[in-house]
């Protein structure tokens, strides 16, 4: 088995975790692998790395995009599994899927098998936007028995019970969704993060922001409001589809995925100065 990074020291640091995500696969195999080193070497300290699965309810066009590219270059789990083998980074990385692919891997039915080979390839936890909390024992339970995490979305209007059975079963992190609606790069941040943040204030695990983070100054305002790290996709996958549109070099492309990472992690950093200067934690 694989000496997986540990995700909830990735967050222990004195400073926000950056988690960007891409679609593995996104334009193709061997590109995709660049991309993502390349956010390692920007600074990311956890990579979000997407399994493409046709019906991705959760996402924006971006994203959609993003996946439709993968799935046409030849993506599939077992090829997934591939790539985090051959890929050259020392950051936790966790697979952001869906459960059908989950469950239906392998000669049994159920999340086992499909974990015990993301543990033995490295992965280090998961992120499954379909998967209702009251549902995902079988998984929290394969997950437990591979020391590997699983991570829940609480949404704005997430409360009552379905949020304290996520307290229950979240490890890792939990990914805090800034907005309504499918993910995508916005101009602005959105007022409800701090509502959010806010509600589940004394819960023992990181809170990392996404949807919607585009710019370091979104990052900086994210962190000022209390988060412990940003999560940032559709600002990234842009980069990779306006690439792929232009027929840009790879390392062009892979370049302009690195600038954007710093300047993420910097606003990241300039958030937690700007909030220990506030007299915040």
């Amino acid at each position: 088995m694989a000496n997986n990074p540990d995700l909830a020291a990735a967050f222990e640091r004195d400073e926000p975790a950056f988690v960007p995500y891409l679609a593995a696969g996104d334009p193709d195999y061997d590109a995709s692998i660049e991309y993502v080193e390349a956010l390692a070497r920007g600074g990311a300290d956890v990579i979000e790395l997407g399994l493409p699965f046709s019906e991705p309810i959760a996402e924006g066009k971006t994203i959609q995009d993003a996946i439709v590219r993968a799935l046409d270059a030849g993506m599939t789990p077992d090829r997934y599994f591939e790539f985090v083998e051959e890929l050259d980074v020392d950051v936790p990385l966790v697979c952001m899927t869906y459960y059908n692919l989950i469950y239906q891997y392998g000669q049994e039915e159920g999340p086992r098998p499909f974990v015990e080979k993301a543990a033995d390839v490295g992965i280090t936890g998961f992120v499954v936007p379909d998967l209702p909390a009251e549902e995902a024992d079988p998984l929290r339970a394969a997950c437990d028995e591979f020391d590997l995490d699983l991570v829940f979305i609480v949404a704005p209007t997430t409360r009552g019970e379905r949020l304290d059975r996520m307290r229950e079963q979240v490890s890792g992190y939990v990914y805090v969704q800034a907005r309504l609606g499918t993910t995508g790069a916005r101009d602005d941040v959105s007022d409800q993060t701090d509502e959010s943040l806010a509600r589940i204030d004394d819960w023992d695990v990181p809170k990392a922001v996404g949807f919607g983070i585009k710019e370091g100054d979104h990052a900086a305002r994210i962190v000022r409001a209390g988060a412990d790290g940003i999560i940032v996709g559709s600002a990234l996958v842009d980069i990779v589809a306006d690439g792929y549109e232009a027929d840009t070099p790879v390392a062009e492309v892979a370049d302009r995925l690195e600038a954007k990472a710093r300047e993420l992690k910097q606003g990241a950093l300039r958030g937690a100065e700007q909030r220990a200067e506030a007299g915040g934690d």
